[in-house]
């Protein structure tokens, strides 16, 4: 079978020489197709001229020249062209709002009828919103997406619950909707490692971006200054809103308590950072996922994380207990649940800094747990599903 991928930056920044996330997903699931051919928004630095770039011999990535609000016309355009030159079986679309890849791939389904899937990995904005941008997307997403997908021939999904709890709601046929994970890890990688001493109490990984919630943390680290004057967090990744926290950082005096990495130049280096925490936080607002939390039990982490994505999927919640402040901490099997306040972000992470054998226990749940998410199995379960029942 041959396959038309409509992604969006991800495939840009891979034609950049950046080989992130979608690079590593290539790396697997190529052996699946004869042919991958991958449309794109434009990437700037690159020179048009040059023939289409070529990865692992049967994958090719088509760049748009185009504006991003011209998008949905270079679908049409280069998916004819590609039809035309190679009969592809299947598209897949990665939908996200504006929906320019959602409207190119309904052009193109006009004009030659071959089946696709859109594939939204998580809905901006919900389960909360960073800011005014994430609420009208939300309400986009609400208004557009029975629209979106009722020439779809299936929505895949990556979480059991929250987005398709949101699509059912906003009036996509529950039937339409396919349950198949995208969170892989490489379990040679991301493994304890007793060898790393834990010089940091709490650890974070992520794009800086107002949806990953770390201005919450940060307010959450200053509260527990208080009562725990050595407590350190390190943060890993870079993006737009570093300038910001390394600002909030002092403003709250945590300079001697907020570590920053910025990025680490391989995965081998972020699996050692892991390792030298305690454990691992997600403040998130809104995610798929986050992959990062899975990569992070596979080191044997206990984690706390908000309520978001695969999170609530596979933190299982168990019988309450009670905290100092007599507030309730429910239980997982694997971490805790936080909510978005920094005060019970705060409580939930005392709760378990101060309980080293519930420490042990989650770090055993989630070694155990994240078998299910290795690397090689999740991308084959991913290209058998579009190969066969999905379609």
């Amino acid at each position: 079978m041959r396959l038309l991928m409509i992604s969006g930056a991800g495939a840009s920044s891979l034609v950049q020489g950046k080989r992130g996330a979608f690079y590593s997903t290539l790396e697997e699931f190529h052996k699946y197709w004869e042919r991958i051919d991958v449309i794109c928004p434009a990437v700037t630095t690159i020179n048009y001229q040059l023939p289409t770039t070529n990865y692992f011999g049967n994958v090719f990535i088509h760049p748009s020249p185009r504006p991003l609000i011209m998008q949905p016309l270079w679908i049409l355009k280069k998916g004819r062209e590609l039809y035309r030159e190679h009969k592809f079986d299947l598209i897949t679309v990665h939908e996200f709002p504006p929906f320019y890849n959602g409207i190119g791939a309904r052009l193109l389904w006009n004009k030659i009828h071959v089946p696709y899937v859109l594939e939204i990995h998580h809905v901006p904005g919900y389960p909360k919103a960073a800011g005014l941008k994430e609420r009208l997307y939300k309400i986009a997403m609400q208004r557009f997406i029975k629209y979106d997908v009722a020439k779809a021939r299936a929505v895949r999904v990556v979480n059991q619950h929250q987005v398709p709890d949101f699509l059912t709601n906003a009036g996509v046929p529950a039937e339409k909707i396919k349950y198949i994970p995208s969170a892989y890890i490489d379990l040679e990688t991301f493994r304890p490692m007793p060898e790393v001493e834990k010089k940091y109490d709490l650890v974070f990984a992520a794009r800086l971006e107002k949806n990953k919630g770390v201005g919450l943390l940060l307010d959450a680290v200053a509260s527990l200054k208080i009562q725990v004057p050595s407590l350190n967090l390190l943060i890993i990744g870079d993006g737009p809103e570093r300038q910001n926290l390394e600002e909030r950082i002092e403003a709250l005096g945590l300079e001697n308590n907020v570590i920053l990495t910025g990025w680490l130049p391989t995965v081998g280096d972020v699996a050692r950072a892991y390792n030298s925490a305690r454990i691992f936080i997600n403040p998130s607002l809104n995610e798929g996922g986050p992959r990062v939390a899975l990569e992070a039990m596979a080191c044997g982490l206990p984690v706390i994380t908000t309520p978001v994505g695969l999170m609530i999927d596979v933190i299982k919640n168990g019988s309450p207990s009670t905290t100092l402040q007599d507030s309730k901490v429910v239980l997982g099997k694997n971490g805790l649940i936080t909510n978005w306040e920094p005060e019970d972000m705060a409580n939930k992470i005392l709760y378990l800094l101060n309980d080293r054998q519930l420490q042990v226990r989650f770090s055993a749940a989630s070694l155990e747990l994240v078998k299910q998410f290795e690397k090689q199995s999740v991308i084959r379960n991913y290209a058998l599903k579009l190969r066969g029942p999905v379609t």
